[in-house]
């Protein structure tokens, strides 16, 4: 039983606040003040280091202090591109007033919810059952032990007096009241993330994954795209999983709707037109615009998500995105290690100096008139300088609508001379851009955002056969190798400025051996497939609950917080449990270890009700469906000429297949006694049987039905 726990049983006079303020613009920082966040590494903690607030890290001491000085913690948590984070900041923890009170009456914490994702996620659940809901910033009233008791998100700065003043007279006059609240507030979180186990015979049927689409598609916005709400959030894993099944099943009428919404995302707001890269998600329902940070996770993902719907349509525009991705990504991501850097703000100083949401991005008519001349009749039809494409203040957000053919015939231009324009403009806005004050930049590298980037790198080498592509792949999981790995082969989470010291969570291994595993299928060395194999066995030693077969998000070697949570709802970014599970039935195809396999296989029977339920919300457990529901096939590649035929199979889609291959002799099982001198052959195998060997790729293809 999932408890939903109202505040107000709590207390009468406290209400939790939500709610969308007034942007406030910035003001000259007074560094009078300095806290302890000034010794941390994590840009957002910088951030808040000369609050007049007395911020404390997350840290074992810290939990301490609260216990012998019987003060409640006050822990707000964010993120470095967060703009409602940048508000509430400016509105109270930068105000002397408001600081006081809550220097004298808690412990104050700041938490950066990318460097301390168990944090976030433990309070996170507490916010959703007090309120319903939840976001950034987060803040939360936690007894000294740690269990939470009151929070909400964004409060404006009269609000958080009130209710600050509320929670701490009734922590002092109540503490019985408190207590009792605390204790089952943190049986309804622990319940949260209990995983009963399925006892039945593990079945996954084409009728399983018909059904779920049937009762996902009635949210579909078959106007726009995406789900048939605002705000809209790209969901890589949705669209993927939803691709696939279309191209599997032979779903047209599913396959145009998964063109249309990437197509209007690619149109979007949403998506960077001068210089390249998505936002987080757009406030409306036409993609139109965003609240504008940058995540590096998103545009990974986004990459391998454009890159298999060109493998499978050829539509140019998938190309053209992920080209755009990753150029931004190299120009403004990536450190010269390898490594990438996490985000970008959504917000940067105007032209008078003050910070506002998306300066950096948006344009003016008369700019945009002076900087294009001639080709501005062209341009304001192409991008939408009209109504369609306005936003507030004079300001427009660059928005496609049509088709470069419905303005072909306008403008008498073909298509080649368009694509000449389009170039031009986009280089010419790319240089005044360039003069503007930039986005503030977070420049930690997290293991499992590397990873996902990584893998996006890989799927672009996949379907266009940059080496360039590769190159940056390989740059980057040398350096997570060199910079985030432990001495015991365990994996580290967050690294800046040389330092690399929070133990690594499940979704930085799963990522990782995923990121891995598509790397080893493209270059055939074998180190890559190893590391996934040690990775995995890593998680089984420190990660894995026998009870559920599922993994905890925290090592058995972290400090022990409220509860101990499992990641398994997809959302932005695929739950560790579904990348996990996905993982290992991989790695049971590449050594035969039928551990891994019945592992995999138990983890989406335990899923099943869940999947059923809330399809949307379990995209990526789907895609593994489709895997136990059809067949799935191993291709071998074997010989001197391996990766040259791996190159050629990969431009076509089939994504029931994986890859092992070698230019020589290897003791992989799939590939013991396979290697003939001067020949390449590929085997196809399918269910503990494979098809004759073949020299063709073509014949190869020939013998997998991608058909569910």
């Amino acid at each position: 039983m999932i408890y939903r726990l109202s505040t107000l049983a709590l207390i009468g006079l406290i209400f939790l606040c939500s709610c969308n303020g007034q942007k406030e613009t910035s003001k000259e920082m007074q560094h009078q003040y300095t806290n302890d966040l000034i010794n941390e590494t994590s840009p957002y903690l910088l951030q808040h280091a000369h609050n007049p607030v007395d911020w404390k890290p997350w840290k074992p001491e810290v939990l301490e202090q609260a216990k012998r000085e019987n003060k409640p913690l006050l822990i707000s948590v964010g993120y470095a591109a967060c703009h409602w984070c940048h508000v509430m900041e400016h509105e109270s923890f930068e105000d002397s007033t408001v600081a006081a009170m809550m220097n004298e009456k808690f412990i104050n914490i700041k938490v950066d919810r990318e460097e301390r994702p168990d944090v976030d996620q433990v309070y996170m659940n507490a916010v959703q059952l007090m309120t319903g809901g939840g976001g950034w910033p987060m803040n939360v009233v936690a007894l000294p032990d740690g269990r939470p008791f009151w929070g909400g998100t964004y409060f404006p700065k009269d609000k958080w007096i009130q209710s600050l003043e509320q929670v701490h007279q009734v922590f002092i006059q109540d503490p019985k009241k408190v207590e009792e609240y605390a204790d089952k507030l943190a049986k309804g979180m622990q319940n949260l993330d209990m995983v009963v186990p399925n006892t039945e015979e593990a079945s996954f049927t084409k009728e399983d994954l018909k059904n779920s689409i049937e009762s996902w598609s009635r949210y579909f916005d078959k106007g726009m795209g995406g789900m048939n709400r605002a705000p809209k959030f790209m969901m890589p894993n949705n669209q993927q999983f939803l691709l696939r099944y279309a191209f599997q099943a032979e779903d047209e009428k599913l396959m145009e709707y998964v063109d249309l919404t990437l197509t209007k995302m690619a149109y979007g707001g949403v998506f960077d037109h001068v210089g390249g890269g998505f936002s987080r998600y757009a406030v409306d329902t036409k993609w139109h615009v965003p609240h504008f940070e940058k995540m590096l996770y998103d545009n990974g993902q986004l990459a391998s998500l454009y890159a298999e719907a060109y493998t499978a349509t050829k539509n140019p525009l998938y190309k053209n995105v992920v080209y755009d991705i990753l150029a931004f990504v190299e120009r403004e991501l990536t450190n010269e290690q390898g490594g990438f850097y996490s985000s970008l703000d959504a917000d940067s100083l105007d032209e008078e100096g003050h910070l506002e949401e998306g300066a950096f991005y948006v344009w003016k008519k008369e700019t945009l008139q002076k900087l294009l001349k001639d080709d501005f009749d062209l341009f304001k039809d192409y991008y939408n300088i009209n109504d369609y494409g306005l936003w507030e203040k004079g300001n427009y957000v660059l928005i496609r609508k049509d088709s470069d053919e419905n303005l072909l015939a306008t403008y008498q231009i073909s298509a080649e001379q368009l694509k000449t324009k389009v170039i031009q403009w986009k280089k010419i806005l790319l240089d005044e851009r360039s003069k503007r004050a930039r986005p503030r930049l977070d420049d930690k590298t997290l293991t499992s955002w590397n990873a996902l980037m990584l893998k996006g790198y890989v799927d672009a080498y996949k379907a266009f056969d940059e080496q360039h592509f590769l190159d940056i792949a390989l740059a980057n999981a040398n350096f997570i190798v060199a910079h985030q790995m432990q001495e015991d082969g365990g994996l580290n989470h967050s690294y800046k400025d040389g330092k690399s010291t929070i133990n690594g969570y499940l979704e930085d291994y799963a990522a990782t051996i995923e990121a891995f595993l598509a790397l080893y299928e493209v270059t055939l060395d074998e180190q890559w497939l190893d590391f996934s194999k040690k990775f995995a066995d890593y998680c089984f030693d420190h990660f894995h609950d026998e009870r559920s077969q599922l993994f905890f998000f925290t090592s058995n070697e972290d400090a022990s917080l409220v509860t101990r949570s499992m990641e398994k709802t997809d959302n932005v970014i695929s739950a560790s449990n579904s990348i996990m599970a996905k993982n290992l039935f991989k790695l049971s195809h590449y050594f035969g270890d039928k551990r891994y396999f019945e592992t995999s296989q138990q983890m989406l029977n335990n899923m099943k009700g869940d999947i059923n339920t809330y399809p949307s919300s379990h995209a990526n457990w789907l895609d593994l469906m489709i895997n136990f529901a059809g067949n799935y096939y191993e291709v071998a590649v074997v010989g001197e000429d391996a990766k040259e035929k791996i190159n050629a199979l990969n431009k076509n889609y089939i994504p029931n297949k994986m890859i092992v291959g070698s230019e020589d002799s290897s003791k992989i099982p799939l590939l013991e006694n396979r290697f003939v001198a001067g020949e390449t052959y590929i085997y196809v195998c399918v269910n503990s049987a494979c098809k004759l060997p073949t020299t063709e790729v073509k014949t190869a293809i020939e013998q997998m039905d991608p058909k569910l």
